[in-house]
């Protein structure tokens, strides 16, 4: 098959079970036979894990990227990877593209989309939508739209991977202290050691980020809507909490913090004049870990890390494979079931958003946890 060569030499195949899974079914169902698949995961190393097993479905594959989207989040991509695929044959479009081949009767069957980047195309079926910062898009889409984000799966990538990524990213800028496993690695290795952080956003990225900040020995502050509740992984771990709303509290979080990062998942989010003055004034080192830029205009990209981007995108594997091996399986399969029901007249899905069925997550949850290296981290994070 495709890939095999690089996704052989790089990873074993308990780092992705699911699409391992997946893929070995694929290729004697065939479900996306002589269908015109777009794909349009953020472009890295491990996404081609997920191509693969949609060419061992049959599928007539192209890759979407935002080269030139203004419906949606602008996602990054690996451009070596992006040139490995044109080098393949496989075609790469950006929204523009994809319209024109609309334009000439060639549009798309099925639409894998990510952040709203290809919402206002017109598939045959319909779309399965990864983020749930791309619902947005979709409210009123006249197609069917899964979201892959809805459910119980995508918390692997996002209150374990993302949250990882982040830590990571910064230890590859050399923030930190000396690394991991480095004897100067401050208290037990604890890379963060004594360093204060404050945490935007309490939802699940915002808890995998407090989750690995605290296995790294950090100080962890997080601002929230406390008008929403706040989460009992954050009151189990004694997590201090400030109302988004108390701007004296945030400010003084701000201004006395090492470190802040953007975990909202809303446009604009710090974009208050009081707060602007203090995270420009402070000596924090700022990082977004969004697909908007929670920021605002007025503070400048060049005061945040990556231009406001969400930092692990800076890695050349911004979530390690094992952690978004079951929410690219997912999103796959959520788009074997549209097409699946799309055959069966008796079973017409109506259009918009529509959370995915709890079996398939289970059945998902299940070959991850049974086949993968994480499955300890899963039970753990599933107790929270």
């Amino acid at each position: 098959m495709f890939f095999d060569e690089i996704i052989d030499d790089t990873y074993e195949v308990s780092e992705y079970p699911a699409l391992a899974g997946l893929a070995q079914e694929w290729l004697e169902t065939r479900p996306f036979a002589g269908m015109r698949v777009l794909a349009a995961t953020p472009v890295f190393r491990n996404t081609l894990v997920q191509y693969r097993a949609l060419l061992a479905g049959g599928a007539d594959l192209s890759v979407g990227i935002s080269n030139d989207s203004d419906a949606g989040a602008e996602m990054p991509c690996d451009s070596g990877i992006v040139a490995l695929l044109r080098e393949s044959n496989i075609p790469v479009f950006g929204l523009q593209d994809a319209l024109k081949a609309e334009s000439r009767g060639e549009g798309f069957d099925l639409i894998l989309d990510c952040a709203g980047q290809f919402s206002v195309c017109h598939p045959k079926y319909g779309f399965v939508e990864l983020t749930r910062s791309g619902v947005q898009f979709y409210e009123n889409s006249e197609k069917p739209v899964f979201v892959a984000d809805s459910g119980i799966v995508k918390r692997i990538e996002t209150s374990l991977g993302t949250g990882e990524g982040y830590v990571r990213a910064l230890l590859q800028l050399g923030y930190g202290n000396v690394g991991r496993n480095g004897a100067d690695a401050g208290n037990d290795g604890a890379a963060f050691a004594g360093k204060s952080f404050v945490v935007f956003g309490s939802g699940k990225v915002g808890q995998g980020i407090v989750l690995q900040l605290l296995r790294e020995g950090a100080h962890v502050q997080v601002v929230t809507d406390k008008a929403r509740g706040v989460s009992p992984f954050l009151d189990a771990n004694d997590v201090p909490v400030a109302d988004c709303n108390d701007l004296k509290s945030v400010v003084a979080l701000v201004s006395a913090a090492d470190f802040v990062v953007t975990a909202t998942g809303v446009k604009g989010a710090l974009d208050r004049p009081e707060l602007t003055a203090a995270l420009l004034s402070s000596k924090a080192v700022l990082a977004n870990m969004g697909v908007e830029d929670e920021y605002g205009s007025s503070v400048p990209a060049g005061r945040v890390l990556a231009e406001k981007k969400p930092l692990n995108f800076i890695l050349e594997e911004p979530t390690h494979l094992k952690y978004i091996d079951a929410s690219l399986a997912l999103h796959g399969a959520l788009g074997e079931l549209l097409v699946r029901e799309a055959a069966d007249a008796s079973d017409k899905k109506n259009a918009g958003p529509m959370d995915p069925p709890s079996e398939l997550e289970q059945r998902i949850l299940s070959m991850t946890m049974q086949d993968g290296l994480i499955g300890p981290e899963i039970a753990e994070m599933l107790s929270l």
